[in-house]
């Protein structure tokens, strides 16, 4: 998964939005005003091609013992965040996208219900 297919498939989730809250070099990611991935421009234009995905707890876990390309969330509370390596050809690119479809469905789901409402009227 290259940088624009990331960004268009992030991008393409119910009332997702691109923002750069830590500076021009990240882009993050949210719903609701909330985040569910980011990644850093100057990291992949030096070749590391990476994504910080929300991930529950236990199965962080497991995905990190059962795959290099995945390790704990960097700069991030590393219970709830991983970092996926996208481009080492371990990862296949469904799972990718259903690592980045589980970070978004977790942020949904801790919304409010007013925050939920709101997003199904999108």
């Amino acid at each position: 998964m290259n940088i624009d297919e990331l960004r268009n498939y992030c991008l393409n989730k119910k009332g997702a939005t691109e923002d750069a809250p830590f500076g021009a070099d990240t882009i993050v990611f949210k719903v609701m005003g909330k985040m569910f991935a980011l990644t850093s421009l100057d990291k992949w234009e030096a070749g590391d091609h990476s994504v910080n995905l929300k991930c529950e707890v236990e199965r962080a876990h497991q995905l990190r013992e059962e795959y290099e390309s995945i390790q704990p969330g960097y700069h991030m509370n590393k219970r709830h965040w991983n970092t996926v390596q996208l481009d080492g050809g371990e990862l296949s690119p469904a799972l990718i996208r259903e690592l980045i479809d589980h970070s978004y469905e977790l942020v949904v789901k801790g919304l409010t219900k007013k925050q939920r409402e709101a997003l199904e009227m999108l």
